[in-house]
Order: C-alpha cells, then sequence, then structure tokens
C-alpha cells in the first residue's frame, strides 16, 4: 500500500438513539456537509472505516461510519432484531437523526448487502451507493476465512496484546499497519478474567445465518432480488486478490460483472488486495473520492 498523507484525522465520536437501540458512531467532516454514511461488514466496527474516511472527508463532505447494533459500542439487542432488513431501518434512520434527507452510502462486505436493502427501503434517498467486494452470490470457499473472523468473538485472552497478536497470527492481514492495530484494539473490552470482543456473537451469527440464506444456490441467489432496486450510480469495488489463498473469492469476477450488466448505472472498479485489506488501501480511497465527485 502507498499511502498518501490524510485529508483529515479529526473525529469524533457520538451516541445516535433509534428505536431499535443506540448507535455508536463516528464523524470526520463538518456536522453541515453532505453525508456519506459507511456500513461495516459482519463483525467489522467503525473504525474500519478511519483510512478512507481520513482520506474522503473534506469541507465538502462529511463520513460517518458507526457499530451495527451488537457490534462494537452499539446496542447489544434480543434474538431476531438482526438481518439486512433492521439494519437498513437503522441506516435510514441514522440518517433521520444527522438531518439528511438524501445521502450517499458506502457499504462494505455483507454492509454492501445492508446497502442495498436500505435502497429496497427508500431508493430516493440514495444519491449515490458504493459496494465494497460483496454485491451478489458468494463463492462457498470464501466463507470459511469469515468462520475463522467470527470465531474469535467470545474468546477471553489476558491482555489486549494476546488479543491483537492472535489477529496477527491468523494471517488475514497480511500488511499490518497503525489502522489495524486501531480498529483490533476499538473492538476489545475488560471482563473479569482479561479482555474479550464488545462485539456479540449472538448477533454476528444471527446476521451470518441471514446471509448464507441470501448468497447460496449460487445459481438462483436470493440477493439478485435486490438488484432491481439499485437505479442510482452505483460504484462496484471487487478486491482481486483471493481472500486468503486458495479459498477463492467473496465476489467472484463473474458475479460483479453481472451485477453491472443488471443495474442501470453502475461502474465496476479492480483493486489490487484482499477482501480484507481492500479498505485500508490507497487506490479504494482514490476510488471513492473520484466517484463522489
Amino acid at each position: 500500500m502507498t499511502a498518501t498523507a490524510p485529508l483529515t484525522t479529526t473525529s469524533q465520536d457520538f451516541d445516535v438513539t433509534l428505536p431499535s437501540g443506540r448507535l455508536r458512531a463516528r464523524r470526520f467532516g463538518p456536522a453541515s456537509a453532505p453525508l456519506l454514511i459507511c456500513v461495516p461488514g459482519l463483525s467489522q466496527n467503525l473504525a474500519g472505516f478511519d483510512f478512507i474516511a481520513e482520506r474522503v472527508a473534506s469541507d465538502a463532505l462529511q463520513v460517518v461510519s458507526f457499530d451495527l447494533r451488537g457490534r462494537g459500542r452499539s446496542d447489544v439487542t434480543g434474538a431476531g432484531t438482526y438481518g439486512w432488513e433492521n439494519h437498513a431501518r437503522d441506516v435510514l434512520g441514522l440518517a433521520d437523526s444527522l438531518g439528511a434527507a438524501t445521502f450517499s452510502l458506502f457499504g462494505m462486505s455483507s454492509g454492501g448487502c445492508i446497502s442495498m436493502a436500505a435502497a429496497r427501503l427508500d431508493a430516493s434517498r440514495i444519491e449515490k451507493l458504493v459496494l465494497g467486494d460483496l454485491c451478489g452470490a458468494v463463492a462457498r470457499r470464501a466463507a470459511l476465512p469469515v468462520m475463522m473472523s467470527v470465531s474469535r468473538l467470545g474468546a477471553v485472552l489476558p491482555s489486549a496484546e494476546a488479543a491483537v497478536g492472535l489477529i496477527k497470527q491468523a494471517g488475514i492481514v497480511p500488511e499490518w499497519n497503525e489502522y489495524w492495530e486501531r480498529y483490533f484494539r476499538y473492538e476489545l473490552k475488560e471482563v473479569e478474567d482479561g479482555i474479550t470482543t464488545s462485539s456479540d456473537r449472538s448477533a454476528v451469527m444471527e446476521d451470518l445465518g441471514y446471509g448464507d440464506a441470501m448468497y447460496w444456490p449460487e445459481d438462483d441467489a436470493p440477493i439478485r432480488r435486490l438488484w432491481r432496486f439499485i437505479t442510482m450510480p452505483t460504484l462496484v469495488l471487487r478486491a482481486t486478490q483471493e481472500i486468503m489463498p486458495g479459498f477463492d473469492f467473496i465476489l467472484p469476477k463473474p458475479e460483479a460483472e453481472r451485477f453491472i450488466a443488471s443495474v442501470p448505472n453502475g461502474r465496476l472498479v479492480e483493486i489490487d488486495a484482499t477482501h480484507y485489506t481492500l479498505i485500508v488501501h490507497e487506490p479504494t480511497a482514490m476510488a471513492i473520492a473520484d466517484f463522489l465527485r
């Protein structure tokens, strides 16, 4: 990764209370500027968007990321309260609380699925849509590293250093940097016997099951039924490296091309990164900034 200097490193964390529960959010840029909401993936937290936000936010654009319910520092809510459509309602509610009648969305991984579900609820509010390496059927083999990532949730370790060290050893992130350190430390909390993740395993597993029902069977994946609601200009960012060596792609190229052919105003940009590292990658920030202009 060749990184340019961030445009801003100043952010503000705040809470938003919705009927569904309290969300923790982070803003880069002025609250009065047009809005880009960043929607996290399955077990991701808001800190995962810091690299992009620092390079995309400006006086003319506020970038707001948030923790899905059941993740990071947002509320953990009851069984049956998750799923793409429920999270999509939270996205629209967050925009309401920020005073944004219209806004753009950047959904990373399954955050892209939530973003498409938001378009199904009210496409007229979404000015532009960015989908990060997921918009359709997923290669089955690529789901295995995702399960490995989820398996860390709820484990109690003696220290934050031990928790971060476990992630490094897993090999999911080949090039460690300050953003990954910030991201993984953000999700940790102290418990009686040590350190654990603040994200709730049951919440993540509920959303994982929801996704599994939407991604497969690959020849007739239900997720494709959301495509007809994608009427706004849309950028698909596809990682050209396998999620891990030998484990295929979350977004296979034929599926990305099928999506682009099915929506009225879609653009595909391929990024030399993995599914995980795409979000901390200079070409990703450049592609998003160019698209939002």
